[in-house]
């Protein structure tokens, strides 16, 4: 009976470490470029927005 649970753990922790390997691979693989389509996705950069002048807008 504990060899039986032993078993199944070790499948259970052997198919997440599966899944996690297949899901590393597939975040850092190249996206395909297809001619005529839209462009790949990239990374975003966050960018905080560039200051206005009008300060007093809000109480007006």
């Amino acid at each position: 009976m504990v060899g039986s649970a032993a078993r199944e753990l070790l499948l259970v922790i052997a198919v997440a470490a599966v899944g996690l390997l297949l899901a590393t691979a597939v975040t850092f693989a190249p996206w395909p470029v297809t001619p005529g389509g839209s462009a790949p996705s990239g990374l975003v950069e966050l960018h905080r927005p560039a200051p206005t002048d009008r300060a007093d807008s809000a109480s007006g």
